[in-house]
């Protein structure tokens, strides 16, 4: 598998138009090669990868023949994995359906379209002779193949890829192509071309419901809802990857779904919500134990490297690594078996559902910039009346799940306040920065009360095993020292947090 990051720009161009001269003073126009391409384009029969800005085909001919998936990254610009094309015309190889799969879930992948293309390319030569960019004047046939019968359709349109070149540049052929006639393609692929209707968007819009014109709060939601889901959809293919953060990434997109059904309820039908917000919570906790499992090793595996060597007594790192790395193999293997799972996709298409069908309430057509911010005032209220609780907390075990609850508290208020900021600005951004180093702080006090947990097991084994235990004691005292210190800072990060300052905006 091969990756490699494509910019480029179509042009539609009557096939009768002679290709434009666009040699000039400091470069030029290669000789023209021409070509044959033959490819199959594979996706769902409701055209899920296409609807996404996603292409999958089996190509051959050209200098590229296999098979390509391309991803989109912003404007003009994609990501394509390439495959070598085997032996297989007919299935999707695993490798790219592993990486599309949040999107096509159980269904299968299949032939939608054939297009024959008769190329001719050239590259843009800088004055040394170096390529900057490809052009690549293309003549297709294609057949659509879904629906009751086979469409055909033809067309001429011309791509212009950068190889070396700069963005400025490709304007710069741009502003030439168009001034010769051509026109930007309003397709972003051949593939989108074909389809036609069947790729166009069918999410209900919840914007402008309210008579002032203004946005509504059910629109704010909307918007932020559909954000956080493509997160989810996005991030879905790293975890499976096991990419740096992939895990991670896709567990905060999981949260703040989770937590934007929450602090936005009054909103929403709970009928329909609260079910969602069941399995996003199970979702975040599979997510969670391959990331903490993580996150721990590597907090202890640093600590063990921070003590004098003298001190060290016993396998100590030896048994840290291979415990959690066990454990990190049987988190990471159920969390692939739950992304394969009926479960996982059903939960995927409710979200589609959500979006698709919004279940707004009355309220939702309330304006935003008033409903809005009292509903982000109620989730930053939700910390105070849980460090209240942890006030009164009787026991050391009462206070340590006490503060975890005020760290939950306060990620919601982030989240919260940053799905506002878009609407209400610096006193939303101010919140989240708030709530977020109330968060660290607490996040910090978590993770020590989970490896003094684990240093004890640790512990107990290396006991039991005729080890020494000295350095375990030594560690877990050292986690208790961090503990204390942040409660300590728990104090001041509390009171910058209070909602004292939210509720001049936020009633």
């Amino acid at each position: 598998m091969t990756r490699h990051r494509e910019i480029e720009r179509k042009f539609d161009v009557d096939p009768a138009t002679p290709f434009p001269d666009l040699s000039g003073d400091n470069g030029a126009v290669s000789e023209a090669a021409e070509s044959q391409l033959d490819a199959t384009y594979f996706d769902t029969t409701d055209a899920q990868l296409a609807k996404h800005r996603i292409t999958l085909r089996r190509r051959t001919g050209g200098d590229d023949a296999g098979w390509h998936l391309k991803l989109p990254v912003g404007q003009d610009e994609r990501n394509e994995i390439r495959l070598p094309l085997g032996r297989a015309t007919r299935s999707v190889p695993a490798a790219l359906a592993r990486e599309v799969r949040a999107l096509v879930r159980d269904r299968p992948l299949v032939p939608v379209a054939i297009l024959h293309t008769r190329r001719v390319e050239r590259q843009l030569l800088d004055g040394d002779g170096n390529p900057l960019a490809t052009l690549a004047d293309d003549t297709v046939h294609a057949e659509r193949l879904t629906g009751d019968a086979v469409e055909v359709s033809n067309w001429r349109e011309v791509e212009v890829e950068l190889i070396e070149g700069d963005r400025s540049f490709l304007d710069a052929v741009g502003r030439r192509l168009r001034a010769a006639g051509l026109i930007p393609s309003a397709s972003s692929s051949k593939l989108a071309r074909v389809l036609g209707d069947l790729v166009a968007p069918t999410r209900t819009s919840v914007s402008g419901q309210a008579k002032s014109g203004r946005d509504t709060a059910g629109a704010v939601l909307h918007g932020h809802l559909q954000q956080q889901v493509d997160q989810l959809i996005l991030r879905d293919r790293d975890a499976r990857a096991d990419a740096h953060d992939g895990v991670h990434r896709m567990r905060v997109a999981a949260r703040r779904l989770r937590s934007a059904l929450a602090t936005y309820r009054p909103l929403l039908d709970r009928e329909r919500t609260d079910p969602v917000r069941d399995e996003l919570k199970w979702l975040g906790q599979i997510l969670g134990r391959s990331r903490d499992t993580e996150v721990l090793r590597r907090r202890l595996l640093d600590l063990v490297a921070a003590q004098p060597p003298e001190l060290v007594l016993g396998p100590v790192e030896r048994r840290v690594d291979l415990e959690l790395r066990a454990r990190h193999r049987a988190a990471r293997a159920e969390l692939l078996a739950v992304l394969d799972s009926d479960r996982y996709f059903r939960l995927l298409d409710a979200l589609d559902d959500l979006l698709d069908d919004p279940p707004l309430t009355a309220r939702a057509g309330k304006p935003a910039h008033k409903h809005v911010p009292t509903l982000v005032g109620r989730a930053a209220r939700r910390v105070d009346r849980a460090a209240r609780a942890v006030a009164n907390a009787p026991t050391t075990q009462a206070r340590d799940e006490g503060l975890h609850e005020v760290r939950k508290s306060a990620k919601r208020a982030r989240y919260a306040a940053e799905s506002a900021t878009p609407l209400v600005g610096k006193p939303a951004k101010e919140l989240a920065r708030r709530m977020t180093a109330l968060q660290d702080v607490l996040g910090e006090h978590q993770d020590s009360v989970t490896a003094r947990a684990l240093l004890l097991e640790l512990a107990a084994a290396a006991h039991l095993s005729g080890e020494n235990g000295f350095t375990f004691g030594l560690l877990h005292a050292q986690e208790h020292a961090r503990a204390k210190d942040a409660r300590r800072a728990y104090g001041p990060a509390l009171r910058k947090a209070s909602t004292t300052k939210t509720r001049r905006w936020a009633r």
